[in-house]
């Protein structure tokens, strides 16, 4: 692992379309987190906050997605976005999306790169 990456979870810790885990994202705030999912057998990186106002999206500490398991769902308004992009695709945010952070898979780890947070 390189300098400008920190380690966020082993690979094991995500399943499909389960469960996320979040992350304090300091650089960008004293409160803001993170999280990361994964879907499709893929992973992905936000910061946690809606697209409409800046509250956390999940329902229970590490619930993302909405009962299909198709979307990432806001907790509070309900919006729905798609989780390879972002982009939200119902709810008060239509048309916008999630501020995505840089994340790779590397060793059976799952790892943000710092150095590209300040263009998130």
């Amino acid at each position: 692992m390189a300098g400008n990456e920190r380690l966020i979870c082993l690979s094991r810790d995500l399943v499909d379309g389960g469960n996320g885990v979040r992350f304090d994202l300091p650089e960008l705030g004293q409160y803001v987190t993170g999280f990361v999912v994964r879907f499709g057998g893929k992973v992905y990186a936000y910061v946690n906050q809606c697209a409409h106002v800046p509250v956390e999206l999940d329902w229970n500490h590490g619930e993302f997605f909405d009962f299909t398991r198709q979307y990432l769902i806001c907790a509070v308004h309900g919006a729905h976005f798609r989780p390879e992009t972002g982009f939200c695709v119902a709810g008060p945010c239509h048309g916008r999306k999630l501020r995505s952070v840089p994340v790779q898979e590397l060793g059976q780890q799952i790892l943000i790169n710092l150095e590209n947070l300040t263009n998130v």
